[in-house]
């Protein structure tokens, strides 16, 4: 699991990315918790849930315990599973405020809308740190011993040129060679 720690490298998508948005739910879970710990009245009223607080107050416990365990794990990848199935929970008890008497059911409906986003963003995250488990997870695989070559480079070095004649268009112009001694320098087929 280190190697899921070290951050991509190129400013794109990658374990790192996912670790750091785990850490920001992490928060969020924590704070979220929080929120409906101290203020379950507030919170079961603005989603149209009143007479539940008891119910609100330990989804903040839970989110809370989620939030810590994302925070403080060497893999935040199960935290984060837990907390979709915590959001799961959140939508089947925010469905219960749908109902037509609710005065307060357009509060449930921003709720539940919410909630269905950030549920999509645990998801990708949990998928994403499971992608990046399971790659790491694989055997690298070494070619150290290919070649691609039927010889070793120090044999097949200078092969080419043993047998080659050099036509003579493809020869440098005698104005363009170099001169020695007063001469075109001419080394064998290969001019130097």
């Amino acid at each position: 699991m280190q190697s899921m720690t070290q951050s991509s490298e190129g400013g794109g998508s990658g374990p790192g990315t996912a670790l750091m948005v785990a850490q920001g739910l992490g928060w969020f879970s924590i704070g979220l918790g929080l929120t409906e710990c101290l203020m379950p009245q507030t919170v079961s009223r603005a989603v149209g849930l009143q007479g539940k607080e008891a119910v609100v107050q330990a989804f903040g416990v839970r989110e809370i315990l989620t939030g810590v365990g994302i925070l403080m794990s060497r893999d935040p990848e199960p935290w984060l599973w837990g907390r979709v199935a915590g959001d799961v929970a959140d939508l089947g008890m925010l469905s219960t405020g749908l109902q037509p008497d609710n005065p307060h059911r357009g509060g449930t409906k921003v709720a539940l809308l919410a909630v269905g986003q950030v549920t999509a963003v645990d998801i990708a995250c949990a998928s994403a740190l499971a992608h990046y488990r399971v790659r790491a997870s694989r055997p690298a695989i070494d070619y150290g011993d290919r070649a691609g070559f039927p010889k070793s480079a120090r044999a097949m070095r200078g092969a080419a040129l043993a047998d080659f004649d050099m036509p003579n268009d493809y020869r440098t112009p005698e104005a363009l060679r170099s001169w020695v001694d007063g001469r075109p320098a001419i080394s064998g087929n290969v001019e130097v």
